[in-house]
């Protein structure tokens, strides 16, 4: 059997992509090959290479999209018309941002979504916060051939970390970067992150600060928009899509998906500077004139999705006192707002037992995870050991939890603040105790003037009962002392 093998480091991605591209651009060539070689084999291990993840199986090809095709032994396969996912995710999660790829030669290019005819001609299909809302067989025509479809599953759950952005939202400026904080449970040695921009693909090594967290350091590299996750194993992080502006004036959404009935902050940010005054759109009708720089949705519904853009006026006074007054507008940014994943709530069943659950989580959900933060360190939430519905709490700071999926986890509950208890005062023992300390007072004195009576009596039988009456005058040292003075 014929085999290609590669050692570590021999191929970068982009060296790994220009061979998948050179058999998609001459797919005759290329199938004859591989058929000759007799194994398809090698088509899967070509197709893996490009994968993000070193060592994928064979069998995870069904994450690039291509796996579909592979039914049999001896089937032909056309692997210059194929379609695909970026970033290859092996589960996709609500909230995550993804595009389909169809490969292929020929104009024009129609898209299907279950049989139904799509408006969309691109050979890419952005899709953005996806939901379940979002599933279904996709499938596209170039030139009037029929590309095999790609059937998109998207899980109504969180993945097992967190990434997010350190300081800002999902716009910066051209040639700038961003850290992402990743937040795991259990250790962060061992993760590894990526960042997708256009069909090209780039391996990050994280900086691990905590056994908890770690940071990487994200460009967009003169790319439009770029897209950026980590990996462990079969973990992974939630994905953040981080887009570039050119603008001064610039509108930062946040980089997490905006769910309903939570707030939104829109922030109206000036390069270099601060804005003085900033002006909010949405779909291009002004909704608020502020000194502010942040619009913020209380409870987000449907109807706060839309275009959204701001206009600032701003000087650069930390350059000059005497700086000019500048303007401009921002480029227009989407903001959707989405059902999500299904929210733990936690609640106190007595003082100190609190209890997870999730009305709205599928029947799989059948443990819970527990955290808690300190008071004074918002940064050092750890997992508890409890995985059970119900706990007893002693420590005081912030209690949350999440219900163990599946496939994935629940949103995090509410916060539930609990505060120690100082240990509760045993009263009846004090009184027990005070009224044990008198009668032993009591106690003592009857003694004492008890013996005090006995000695009385005892002196007035030796006396004849005159004890009293005795006058001490023969008292020689007396006498002598009166007669020297």
């Amino acid at each position: 059997m014929f085999c290609l093998e590669f050692s570590k480091g021999s191929q970068s991605y982009e060296r790994r992509l220009m061979l998948f591209n050179y058999l998609i651009k001459d797919g005759q060539r290329g199938s004859a090959w591989l058929m000759d070689m007799k194994s398809l084999l090698t088509l899967s291990v070509l197709l893996a290479l490009i994968r993000e993840h070193k060592g994928q199986k064979p069998e995870d090809l069904q994450n690039f999209g291509a796996g579909n095709l592979i039914t049999s032994p001896n089937q032909h396969i056309d692997v210059s018309s194929v379609m695909f996912l970026l970033p290859t995710f092996s589960d996709v999660f609500a909230g995550d941002d993804i595009t389909l790829i169809c490969k292929g030669v020929g104009e024009p290019i129609k898209w299907f979504i279950n049989g139904s005819q799509q408006s969309h001609q691109d050979s890419s299909m952005l899709l953005t916060a996806v939901t379940s809302k979002d599933n279904g067989i996709y499938e596209c025509e170039r030139d009037g051939s029929k590309i095999p479809p790609y059937t998109l599953t998207v899980e109504e759950l969180e993945p097992h970390a967190q990434l997010s952005p350190s300081i800002g939202g999902a716009v910066m400026s051209k040639g700038g970067g961003r850290n992402l904080m990743l937040y795991v449970d259990d250790d962060a040695h061992g993760w590894k992150c990526f960042a997708l921009r256009g069909e090209s693909g780039f391996m990050l090594n994280p900086d691990v600060k905590t056994d908890k967290t770690a940071v990487i350091y994200a460009q967009l590299n003169e790319a439009k928009r770029a897209t950026f996750w980590c990996k462990n194993g079969t973990q992974r992080s939630n994905a953040v899509t981080l887009k570039m502006t050119e603008l001064r004036v610039m509108l930062e959404p946040p980089a997490a998906p905006a769910w309903l009935g939570e707030s939104v902050a829109l922030r109206c940010a000036v390069w270099g500077g601060k804005a003085e005054k900033a002006t909010f759109y949405k779909d291009n009708n002004s909704i608020a004139n502020t000194t502010e720089d942040t619009y913020i949705i209380t409870n987000a519904t449907q109807a706060d999705a839309g275009q959204y853009k701001c206009h600032a006026t701003y000087r650069y006074s930390h350059i000059s006192a005497d700086a000019a007054q500048q303007e401009g507008h921002s480029d227009a940014q989407e903001l959707k707002v989405i059902g999500g994943p299904p929210a733990a709530t936690v609640e106190s069943t007595s003082p100190k037992n609190l209890e997870c659950f999730c009305k709205d989580c599928p029947a799989n959900c059948t443990s819970s995870y527990w955290y808690h933060t300190l008071f004074n360190d918002s940064f050092a939430r750890r997992r508890l050991s409890e995985n059970i519905q119900i706990i007893t709490v002693e420590e005081g700071g912030l209690y949350s939890c999440r219900r163990v999926c599946e496939k994935g986890f629940s949103r995090f509950s509410n916060v539930y603040s609990y505060t120690a208890q100082p240990e509760p005062v045993n009263v009846l023992a004090i009184i027990m105790a005070v009224i044990l300390m008198v009668l032993g007072v009591l106690i003592v004195v009857l003694i004492v003037l008890k013996c005090r009576k006995r000695g009385f009596q005892a002196m007035d039988r030796w006396t004849g009962g005159d004890f009293d009456q005795i006058q001490f005058t023969n008292l020689p040292h007396a006498s002598r002392g009166q007669g020297q003075g």
